[in-house]
């Protein structure tokens, strides 16, 4: 069995260290739900959802969160995965946000360090064609003091000016005849469907319900005063009480908001992002690298990830299905096109292992550009109680939740002290993250996933190694993964599973599905399923990955 390093815990530390997976049973969690009364209702499983769930269970709250599919199954699984402050911010003349958003990312880095990691940004200085006209190189120089001064220091390190072989020694595609020098600053990057994963699991370690797949379809009222909720749960209606319901649903706030009549809505603003994976061996980037869009006033990034780059990009108005948002082709033309103008390589549209869409909600009315919206939240609370928030980014998302609960508490007649500024997520207290990265193979595989809880992993493989072998081709996610998913991490379906608990997805979308029937099959047995819903599950992951495909292709 492999076994973890971590450090002893300091005090704090250690109650949130178990010797037991956190047991979170569908059946319990519905049990407790139907009929249950609470403080604090959550709806929406997203980021902002889970973190205010947390909060309010660490105020003490009675709190349950509800989301109807799964945790991150919406924006908080298709962001652009960097924990930051926002460069673009600080051309807005948003500086407050920045240093908000600075602070708030060191407070992730510790709170969720086995999570989020240190990564660093390259901006290439172009002769022609740049990110930026080489002429302004000084100015942007000035950029990276202000955003330093303004917290990025927080790092443990500012930014440096990069000769042209310093670039070409981080990223050895750029085309050399264009490059002339560059500039590297440091942010940060998370898996975010496992970092919200982790939020909503520590508000149950904490003692709130958690359930997906749980459809809200109204909030109730007495006297004129919100008083609960009633869902869609398997199948079943369940109806909870609640002194205040806080609905978290993000872009979905278009087309449901819970409120009651004659209530005006925030105005949301759908802006639809897009990101594509290719193998690693193409780009060959150790940092995040920014690149020109041809044709475009905008900048896309290129992230390396085990072996796989995203490319991406944010920020298009959208106003389509929000339960099917996909990268279309002339969404991965224009990242490859900005591919190959930068960089020496070649690229087609056959190369793209995966890729996603997702819709950030913009508080915002209609007219002008996305990119020019400033990234700000807006947390309301009706006449009758009901507390709305919307908007904001993943690396502010603590403070949102903190603000969120201060509303609903305002509602309930309540002051208690927020306690999430140093609140450890499961898997953080006591993780040693350098020991990890060190130890390389399995044990930094499940480090970075799972922190100190990897041991509970571990424990599945000793008890039956035949579960290590890899549950997709080519990818490190192994079959005890799965099983554990199934047993502590709430995963109802072969979709959970490859797209969210693993990332399978949009790392290697075609081969995710070949291995769709052995995860079905590890879930039929760990979960009790019906075989006619498990070969159901199977099908409904394979027509939605070659749905996926053939709009990223331009068949459809």
């Amino acid at each position: 069995m492999i076994s973890l390093p971590s450090r002893k815990p300091k005090m704090g530390r250690a109650k949130m260290v178990s010797d037991t997976p956190l047991a979170l049973g569908r059946g319990e969690q519905i049990d407790r739900l139907d009929n249950g009364h609470f403080d604090i209702i959550v709806v929406g499983g997203g980021v902002t959802g889970a973190y205010t769930a947390m909060d309010a269970a660490l105020r003490g709250y009675k709190v349950a969160l509800l989301e109807k599919d799964d945790f991150a199954s919406g924006t908080s699984s298709k962001s652009s995965k960097m924990i930051h402050g926002g460069l673009r911010y600080i051309e807005q003349g948003n500086l407050p946000l920045v240093r908000h958003s600075l602070l708030e990312r060191q407070r992730l880095r510790k709170n969720a360090q086995h999570l989020v990691q240190r990564l660093p940004f390259l901006f290439p200085v172009l002769s022609d064609n740049g990110v930026f006209d080489r002429r302004l190189a000084a100015g942007f120089e000035s950029l990276l003091w202000t955003y330093d001064l303004a917290g990025g220091w927080r790092e443990g390190v500012i930014h440096q000016k990069l000769t042209k072989n310093e670039v070409l020694a981080h990223c050895p595609t750029f085309k050399a005849e264009k490059l002339e020098s560059g500039f590297m600053y440091y942010d940060a990057r998370a898996d975010d469907a496992r970092l919200t994963l982790a939020l909503a699991r520590t508000a149950a370690f904490h003692g709130g319900v958690v359930l997906n797949g749980a459809k809200v379809t109204d909030v109730t009222r007495d006297g004129g005063k919100v008083s609960g909720i009633v869902a869609e749960v398997d199948g079943q209606e369940i109806r909870a009480h609640a002194g205040a319901v806080v609905v978290a649903t993000g872009v979905w706030l278009r087309d449901w908001t819970g409120a009651g009549k004659d209530v005006d809505a925030p105005s949301i603003r759908p802006a639809k992002g897009v990101h594509i994976a290719v193998p690693w061996t193409k780009i060959r980037n150790d940092c995040t690298v920014t690149i020109p869009v041809p044709g475009r006033n905008r900048r896309a990034t290129i992230t390396r990830w085990g072996d796989t780059s995203y490319l991406g990009t944010t920020d298009e108005d959208y106003n389509g299905n929000l339960d099917d948002v996909n990268c279309t082709r002339e969404e991965m033309d224009f990242l490859l096109d900005g591919a190959r103008t930068a960089l020496n390589i070649d690229i087609e549209p056959e190369d793209v292992v995966g890729s996603i869409g997702g819709c950030r909600p913009l508080v915002a009315p209609p007219g002008g550009k996305t990119i020019e919206v400033k990234r700000n939240h807006e947390i309301r609370t009706d006449p009758d109680g009901l507390v709305t928030v919307v908007g904001g980014k993943l690396t502010t998302s603590r403070h949102m939740a903190e603000q969120t609960v201060d509303a609903a508490q305002k509602v309930l007649g309540e002051n208690r002290r927020c306690r999430t500024k140093s609140a450890y997520l499961l898997g953080a207290a006591g993780y040693d993250a350098e020991a990890i990265v060190a130890s390389g193979g399995l044990a930094s595989h499940l480090g970075e996933r799972y922190g100190t809880e990897a041991r509970f992993v571990t424990d599945i493989l000793a008890s039956d190694p035949s579960l290590g072998k890899p549950i997709v081709e080519g990818l490190p996610y192994l079959e005890a993964e799965v099983v554990y998913s199934a047993r502590h991490e709430m995963a109802r379906s072969v979709d959970d599973i490859l797209s969210r608990r693993t990332r399978s997805r949009m790392m290697a979308r075609d081969a995710s599905a070949v291995a769709a029937e052995r995860v079905g099959e590890l879930l039929m047995k760990e979960l009790d399923l019906p075989a006619l819903e498990v070969e159901a599950q199977v099908a409904s992951y394979r027509n939605q990955t070659a749905h996926e495909r053939a709009i990223l292709m331009g068949e459809k």
